[in-house]
């Protein structure tokens, strides 16, 4: 019995508030910390120069959309470019609560960022890129923080639920994508009113349950990866929210479910990636305007997040992460009443 638990990969967080029992104890960085802390800069730090290049529209297949925003800045058939300071605002938040809570950044954030006037080609890549390099960054983050630890052998429940769920997560999207877009032909507005009514209904349920410690129960997690899955091909947002809270549910440890969803993202998001780049084969153009303002605000929010999850107290993630899920929601319902209220009317 004793073995079995050492490689669930939640045990380093439950020691760490066992042997620094205080906030202010946990707060004090060590060597391995600050080391990690380093190196989680200079990793956001290239991405985003890169991001910089690649504004700068360097290939045939990324050009400057001409989205209401990019009109009112004059940059209509220019390589032109720079720092949005709005989008670095909201991705500074959205970025930090996503990194702290496991949800938000493209659930939340995408919806703004169309009110705001850019186009969807402007911030799907962008946001996958940005989760993609966050989210496997943050999973290293999260280790060197010891809010989960990372097993091959002995492989740790960690692993092996990174891998069922991304797994999984990679197959329902490809699923999504088809049968939603492709064969029944659903309006967007259903789906995003399923994916905020779907938010609302688990974090309730979790902040009513989620107080207590529950049974492990791994299979669950074939749902909610699946779940998960299908909400990122469908709707752009809600996978973070249900692989989270999902895995509360099953019995995971929070701190640890929070580093899980943060690769599983991750790696979902590189799929992704991939996905958009085969569609610049068939003509698709591609604009990376977004993308050095929300790696800006990344640099900083994504390293600080695992940390603050380190220093807080695991019972405390337990109401605030659930929480912070039946908020996401509630902003997808003001943003989507609208469209709503005009489809019924006909």
């Amino acid at each position: 019995m004793e073995k079995e638990e050492r490689v669930h990969g939640w045990e380093v967080a439950r020691e760490l508030e066992k042997e620094k029992a205080t906030i202010g104890e946990r707060l004090k960085p060590g060597r391995r910390q600050i080391v990690a802390i380093l190196w989680g800069l200079v990793a956001f730090g290239i991405v985003f120069f890169i991001g910089c290049w690649l504004a700068g529209n360097p290939f045939d297949a990324t050009q400057r959309i001409p989205s209401a925003y990019v009109k009112a800045k004059g940059w209509v058939g220019t390589n032109e470019w720079g720092i949005i300071w709005p989008v670095v605002g909201l991705a500074l938040f959205f970025e930090f609560m996503d990194a702290s809570a496991g949800m938000g950044y493209g659930t939340a954030l995408t919806p703004l960022l169309l009110v705001i006037g850019f186009d969807p080609k402007q911030i799907v890549p962008a946001v996958m890129i940005q989760q993609a390099s966050a989210g496997i960054v943050g999973a290293f983050l999260h280790r060197e923080f010891e809010n989960v630890e990372w097993k091959f052998k002995p492989m740790s429940e960690t692993i092996k639920l990174w891998l069922l769920i991304a797994g999984i997560g990679c197959a329902a999207v490809a699923f999504s994508i088809t049968a939603i877009y492709a064969y029944f032909k659903v309006a967007k507005v259903w789906i995003k009113l399923y994916v905020a009514i779907l938010l609302l209904v688990m974090g309730a349920i979790s902040l009513w349950q989620g107080r207590r410690e529950r049974p492990y129960h791994p299979k669950r997690m074939l749902f909610w990866g699946a779940l998960a899955g299908f909400n990122k091909g469908v709707g752009g947002g809600g996978y973070g929210p249900v692989v989270t809270v999902g895995g509360i549910l099953s019995g995971v440890p929070v701190k640890s479910m929070l580093a899980v969803t943060a690769i599983s993202e991750g790696t979902v998001c590189v799929f992704s990636i991939i996905v958009w780049l085969s569609l610049l084969a068939g003509g698709v153009t591609i604009d990376y305007l977004l993308l050095p303002s929300m790696m800006l605000a990344t640099m900083f929010t994504a390293v600080a997040a695992p940390y603050t999850t380190r220093v807080f107290p695991e019972k405390m993630w337990r109401v605030v992460v659930p929480g912070y899920c039946v908020i996401v929601a509630i902003i997808c319902f003001y943003k989507i009443i609208p469209g709503v209220i005009a489809k019924l009317s006909g």
